[in-house]
């Protein structure tokens, strides 16, 4: 019997395996109803006979054995559905996996002994068949991971949204306590300490919204006005200060450095630098920053003496959620990065059409450069 015509003729024979295993991937299939395992089961069954059907070149055939079948115009497959909903009802991964690792096998058991010879055309009924249930699975497995990162990245938006109420009142507090009227020796110290702390997590945060935005698929909003990258870094330093007392920082300037540029955005970057500087720099040594004007752009260097960064974690610095670990990093400075700030201060430079880059020896230290176009933005 042509397989095609057995997946259509004992579908339900089929579907009545496929429910049953489903209900052994515990907890998220407890409590659902047979429909909702089924979910699509039936329509994706019908599109393999269907497929296992339609003639198919060798070089298609090829394409499909590598995953990389053509993407179908129109409504979404059933299997793209499918993994979509099996995200939504909390199954996980490896658990789609396996429902289509079952469904090759209960479909192959149950065909196989309707067979009585083995023929050329039994054979290409079987490649036919592992081909588009691996081309149903890649299908589920791109809507499950779709649905995933979405739901991931828009619960990070939400908690650093809701976060920032509870840290605007403990600067507050930590303002308060600061004042000299307020107490003693003993309670400005807390302050000091609430200021410094709040203003971490305060840094976090942002970076977490930043993130959350570009992963949602929001484009990182600039502002550009008449700016001085002087006062942009001046005020960017000033903060890293506060958040790292026992850090050095010198500034230099050079040349004209007035332009158009979003200078709460580009504060963002420099202090994200400058963090990231006092995390691993030498306490022997200051932290420079360094803006240079150029006739075309500005050039804004950050500099600090400290372990040198492999070459291969220079090629992924700039990637979300990377944390540099290297030999020398001092063990009682905290750490104020969750792994995004460098990727924040990238893609807040390319959104004003410039450029960042990093170099690490012996000789110079850790130099982080960022290249601004002075012109306006369309």
């Amino acid at each position: 019997m042509k397989l095609s015509h057995f997946i259509n003729e004992h579908i339900e024979e089929i579907l009545v395996e496929w429910d049953s295993f489903a209900r052994t991937l515990q907890p998220a299939a407890k409590g659902m109803s047979m429909l909702a395992l089924e979910d699509h089961a039936r329509q994706m069954l019908a599109a393999i006979a269907l497929d296992i059907d339609t003639a198919e070149n060798p070089a298609q055939q090829y394409e499909k054995s590598k995953g990389m079948a053509p993407a179908r115009i129109g409504a979404e497959s059933a299997a793209s559905i499918h993994g979509t909903q099996r995200q939504v009802n909390g199954f996980t991964l490896v658990q789609l996996t396996a429902e289509y690792r079952a469904l090759r096998a209960t479909v192959l058991r149950l065909w196989l002994p309707k067979i009585e010879r083995v023929t050329e055309a039994t054979t290409n009924d079987m490649i036919r068949f592992n081909e588009t249930i691996d081309q149903a699975l890649a299908e589920s497995a791109v809507t499950y991971s779709e649905r995933a990162t979405r739901t991931r990245d828009t619960f990070l938006a939400i908690l650093g949204h809701d976060l920032r109420s509870p840290l605007t009142t403990i600067t507050m507090a930590g303002d308060f306590l600061s004042r000299a009227e307020v107490g003693n020796e003993r309670t400005l110290k807390v302050g000091a300490r609430i200021k410094r702390s709040a203003a971490t997590m305060t840094t976090m945060v942002n970076d977490l919204l930043e993130y959350a935005r570009t992963q949602l698929g929001g484009e990182m909003p600039v502002t550009p006005s008449l700016s001085n990258m002087r006062d942009i870094c001046q005020s960017a330093m000033n903060d890293a200060s506060a958040a790292h007392p026992n850090c050095e920082f010198r500034m230099e300037i050079s040349g004209e450095l007035a332009g158009y540029f979003d200078s709460a955005r580009l504060h963002q970057v420099f202090a994200n630098l400058l963090n990231n500087a006092a995390q691993y720099s030498s306490k022997t040594f200051p932290i420079t920053i360094l803006a240079v004007g150029e006739p075309d752009a500005v050039f804004v260097h950050i500099s600090n003496r400290g372990p040198v960064i492999p070459p291969h974690s220079l090629q992924t610095i700039f990637n979300p959620l990377v944390q540099l670990s290297m030999d020398g990093h001092e063990a009682d400075r905290p750490s104020t990065s969750i792994g995004l700030g460098l990727f924040i201060a990238r893609e807040i430079t390319e959104a004003h059409g410039g450029s960042i880059a990093a170099a690490s020896t012996d000789a110079a230290g850790t130099i982080f450069t960022v290249r601004l176009p002075r012109m306006q933005l369309a």
